[in-house]
């Protein structure tokens, strides 16, 4: 990696000189920081250049690495096109939906693993710049295929018509509850927890969901303070390092002066005090894109031995963010520290392995299953296999 880094920024720098627009600038700049392979890295433009730089109100995901439609947001162009709920896109401009993404948007995606990589690309496929229309090829359940045509009209700068709210709660038969955190960046999140669980009263059976936890600034420590009501007693959370930099190496002419790491000892989660803890059986959610503070949550539950985790493999990008800004407005983020389960296992780069793996298929999405839900559902309801 460190090779394909060095010439690509060689590459780069020659190019920086000529006259380029500030999309192109971007791109190119999205494609070297790519290289990283860090989920946690990206290139956020200055507000002129993000309010030009936009995508339809589509709601995509990956299944089985081919790219479907499962929802949109309502507008004037919407109304009159009304793509299928459900379609799969086969075409973008003509071009086949995986050569699209082969070539125009995978080489500008940051991930650790090639699930998380691709799943964010097909988010992301239609982006482009703003006001300029994409003709679509869908195959509609049923088997047939039509043409839609749809706007780049979502500016990044816009909040996102179809982003979900950060924690949700569900109760379904059997006293199951489901909690979706599909956000842990605010302390909101374990205010609403205490709101919605006083004492756990009537709870026989909770799934925790982070299939939607995409990290984007999570906080450690707001996952820690939910699990310290899913645990009677002290556990060792994730474990984390940071470089070190020594001047003295620099003047050695060491060819890196962080040579060295910070690393503390773990934390330990304790029992929040007066607030009653969960003794139930518990089922954690996972998949391709649950990322940051949300993997942490994941080694410290393992950790807990409250319950199991079902889905699929995490993102394998934990880690605290930085951003350092360039010049014009430009900025660019990285993760700064390296984190680790707490008996030393490495999950950056491969993500946390589910005890229980359930991936969704093309069936499932076309008849509105979730079988990792489902898994998870039972495992609390006590039917186990």
């Amino acid at each position: 990696m460190r090779a394909d880094w060095d010439s690509a920024l060689t590459a780069n720098l020659k190019l920086a000189p000529e006259p380029q627009s500030d999309l192109l600038f971007c791109r190119r700049l999205r494609r070297l920081v790519a290289l990283l392979g860090d989920g946690q890295s990206a290139v956020i433009p200055p507000p002129a250049v993000r309010s030009r730089i936009a995508r339809p109100p589509l709601l995509l995901a990956s299944v089985e690495r081919r790219p479907f439609l499962l929802d949109y947001a309502e507008n004037d162009e919407m109304r009159v096109a009304r793509p299928e709920r459900l379609g799969e896109i086969l075409a973008v401009q003509g071009m086949p939906a995986d050569a699209w993404l082969r070539d125009s948007v995978l080489p500008e995606i940051s991930a650790a693993t090639a699930a998380d990589r691709w799943q964010r690309a097909v988010t992301w496929m239609l982006q482009g710049e703003k006001g300029t229309t994409l003709q679509l090829l869908l195959r509609v359940p049923g088997g047939g295929e039509r043409g839609v045509s749809v706007t780049r009209s979502v500016s990044l700068n816009d909040r996102w018509p179809l982003e979900p709210a950060a924690f949700a709660v569900e109760s379904l038969p059997g006293r199951v509850v489901i909690v979706r955190l599909n956000s842990l960046s605010d302390a909101d999140e374990v205010r609403r927890f205490d709101r919605a669980f006083a004492d756990f009263g009537g709870v026989q059976g909770l799934v925790v969901d982070l299939r939607r936890a995409a990290g984007g600034g999570g906080r450690t420590e707001l996952g820690y303070q939910i699990l310290g009501r899913l645990a009677g007693k002290p556990f060792v959370a994730a474990r984390w390092k940071t470089p070190e930099h020594r001047a003295v190496f620099r003047a050695w002419n060491e060819t890196d002066s962080a040579t060295t790491w910070y690393a503390p000892p773990a934390d330990t989660v304790r029992p929040r005090g007066a607030a009653p803890a969960y003794g139930g059986p518990i089922a954690v959610l996972a998949g391709t894109a649950t990322a940051g503070a949300a993997e942490d949550f994941l080694a410290a539950f393992r950790a807990a031995g409250r319950g199991v985790i079902v889905g699929e493999p995490s993102a394998g990008s934990p880690g605290d963010v930085a951003a350092f800004p360039l010049p014009k407005g430009w900025t660019v983020q990285f993760s700064v520290s390296h984190h680790a389960a707490p008996d030393g296992t490495e999950f950056a780069g491969t993500g946390i392995k589910p005890d229980l793996p359930v991936a969704p298929t093309v069936r499932d999405v076309l008849a509105g299953a979730d079988p990792a839900l489902d898994r998870a559902k039972a495992y609390v309801s006590g039917k186990r296999p």
